[in-house]
């Protein structure tokens, strides 16, 4: 019998801890996007560690901008930024004030409001594909750049919220390079994902771009 996951939202002292401990933890957890069509709940199975000032791979690795001002702030926040002039993905903030480490959302199972997903994500061949991958995460949520800096363990309904959810054992949970990141960052295994879960997505190693001439 599977258990009834914990719809507890999240209190902000999970988030305020260092981001390798928040990454893993955060698999299993429920992740609850509320609009005017309705809310959508999702399952994370994927989820990537950046550390800031310390991580050649963050968005904060050179200091506070406009860009990615949220995640030098208060934990529990939501950072959204838009990549390749198409997407949006969507971090949660964790750590002290002015750390800016965050946690990259990259997988999940929809297991509330799968039919709105679909409406969103008309390309997904299955409902495994809804949210498969950040991008696809945030667009079958609906989650723009309006919700940067949205608080995501209030206990009021809000347009983003971080529920208790179920766990993942620490058995079940492997890790490993990080998606796309190059240089000194990609030798770190900060990407967490739940073990033979076909809703994770597949690892792609950076590839540099060739410069046209």
């Amino acid at each position: 019998m599977i258990a009834t996951p914990d719809r507890t939202p999240l209190p902000r002292e999970f988030f305020d801890r260092p981001v390798l401990d928040v990454a893993p933890d955060l698999l299993g957890r429920i992740l609850v996007r509320t609009t005017s069509d309705g809310p959508i709940a999702l399952r994370l199975t994927e989820v990537e560690a950046y550390d800031g000032s310390d991580d050649p791979g963050s968005h904060a690795y050179r200091g506070r901008t406009a860009r990615n001002d949220v995640m030098f702030g208060p934990p529990g926040h939501v950072y959204v930024y838009f990549t390749y002039g198409m997407w949006f993905c969507m971090n949660l903030v964790c750590g002290p004030e002015d750390k800016a480490s965050a946690v990259l959302l990259r997988a999940g199972e929809i297991i509330e409001g799968a039919e709105l997903a679909r409406t969103r994500r008309l390309s997904a061949r299955n409902d495994k594909e809804l949210a498969k991958g950040p991008a696809r995460l945030a667009t079958a949520l609906g989650v723009d750049r309006s919700l940067d800096g949205t608080d995501a363990c209030t206990p009021e309904d809000t347009p983003l919220r971080m529920l208790t959810g179920t766990p993942v054992p620490s058995d079940q949970v492997l890790s490993g390079p990080r998606t796309g990141v190059s240089g000194d960052g990609a030798v770190h295994p900060w990407r967490f994902w739940v073990a033979n879960d076909s809703t994770v997505s597949p690892y792609r190693a950076h590839v540099p771009r060739r410069r046209r001439s």
